[in-house]
């Protein structure tokens, strides 16, 4: 199982440049199964999630080519995917699939919306929480579904096609809302989302959907209005850029001190992000290729933060702040509005020598002069970043394990870094 090395201490100075957004890139892969039609993706980031995927995708007849890299190509330019579900071969969604990605669980709309039935094993456990699939099921069913639980499968049937209904989400869900939209584009009638989602991956599906032929307003607010269609089309589409890619990479470069441009990257995409850190001690200039962010000389601050949906602080970049606040003059409180149990990164930067203190869904975390380095293990996406960055900024030798973890969401990350200085490198096996 491979493993992370860093050796802490070093600034970073260079350029990063943003991958395509994973949260967006695995819903519009998902919604290429509404259409007989190809969709083509560039930007694709080459990503653990994005494989696993395309074997499930594969599963259902899926037929997915991706395209390398060209001459002049730069050498972290996403893939372009061509995606083609012609033939839809399997309306069912194995457990051992689904098991290895939630995400996968929203084959269900767009294999309900075209083909009239779908049987999708539930999601199972998850490390940050329960995560419940009790929204999207409730958006189905107001769409006009007959769904019924066995033996561990969702099955959904809906034998004269979907129709347009009105469907309030008791509370914000990201997921809720990307499978509302897909099943919506091609239910009779008129869909109306409310308390919808809004995040800039929401966007960025509906922007592909209406390329395809679909007709959505208002994606992007709380209030989305989708118009049925009959059929969707092929399309072509560009993923937006990751900004919780862009988030962390600021992060690090606030921790370790340095000069970084963050190229490709969109700063609408993380305002409260960049407000954080500003006020944290970081220089944030946009320019024409993205973000430069600077720390020479000045201490970091600590800062006080609430997670929130869109476009408040969020909640994937909650443990990289706390990452940087362990280091911060002063004590910093970090509360997690959006999941419960996403503080397991805790226990590990202890292993750093930090000071954190649970209260609740609030962490207090008591700045620190310095950090030494430690073994220290990963525990979810999100988690495991924020250890690359407290071993960045460690004292010594930090070795990160089970970094499968961070394969899953970062886009070699550790060429990326020692590309601006840092001293990290992978261990193979």
């Amino acid at each position: 199982m491979d493993r992370i090395r860093i050796v802490g201490g070093k600034q970073l100075n260079g350029t990063i440049p943003i991958s395509g957004a994973k949260n967006a890139a695995l819903p519009l892969m998902i919604a290429s199964l509404l259409t007989d039609q190809t969709l083509i993706l560039d930007n694709v980031p080459r990503l653990a999630d994005v494989a696993q995927l395309q074997r499930i995708l594969g599963n259902h007849g899926v037929d997915i080519m991706a395209a390398g890299k060209r001459s002049g190509d730069h050498e972290y330019q996403g893939q372009t995917l061509h995606i083609s579900a012609a033939n839809i071969i399997d309306t069912t969604a194995p457990y051992e699939l689904v098991s290895k990605m939630r995400a996968s669980f929203w084959v269900i709309a767009p294999l309900l919306a075209r083909m009239h039935e779908a049987k999708v094993s539930l999601p199972g456990g998850c490390a940050i929480g329960t995560r419940p699939v009790d929204l999207l099921i409730m958006a189905l069913e107001k769409l006009g579904a007959d769904i019924t639980i066995d033996g561990g499968y969702v099955i959904a049937k809906a034998p004269g096609g979907l129709k347009g209904a009105e469907i309030d989400f008791a509370k914000v869900t990201v997921s809720g809302t990307h499978v509302a939209l897909m099943a919506a584009t091609l239910a009779k009638g008129t869909t109306v989302i409310t308390n919808a989602a809004c995040e800039p991956e929401i966007l960025d599906v509906a922007d592909c959907l209406n390329k395809m032929g679909a007709r959505i307003t208002g994606a992007g607010t709380p209030r989305i209005t989708i118009e049925g269609v009959a059929k969707l089309n092929g399309a072509r589409h560009t993923v937006l850029p990751d900004r919780i890619e862009t988030g962390t990479y600021a992060m690090a470069v606030a921790m370790t001190g340095g000069d970084v441009q963050l190229s490709g990257a969109r700063p609408e995409l993380l305002q409260a992000a960049l407000d954080v850190l500003a006020q944290a001690g970081a220089n944030i200039t946009v320019n024409n290729d993205g973000i430069r962010v600077t720390r020479n000389g000045a201490g970091i601050k600590a800062v006080n933060v609430e997670t929130a949906p869109f476009p408040g602080f969020p909640t994937d970049l909650q443990a990289q702040l706390m990452a940087l606040m362990t280091r911060a003059d002063g004590n910093s409180r970090i509360t997690e509005t959006i999941f419960e149990n996403r503080f397991m990164h805790v226990q590990e930067l202890a292993r750093f020598g930090a000071r954190i203190h649970l209260d609740g869904e609030t962490a207090v975390v008591e700045g620190m002069k310095e950090l030494r380095g430690a073994p220290v293990m990963a525990t979810d996406l999100r988690a495991s970043v924020s250890l690359v960055i407290a071993g960045l900024a460690a004292e010594g030798e930090t070795m990160v394990n089970r970094v499968y973890h961070l394969d899953r969401g970062f886009e070699r990350l550790e060429d990326k870094l020692s590309a601006c200085g840092a001293t990290i490198e992978r261990i193979s096996g």
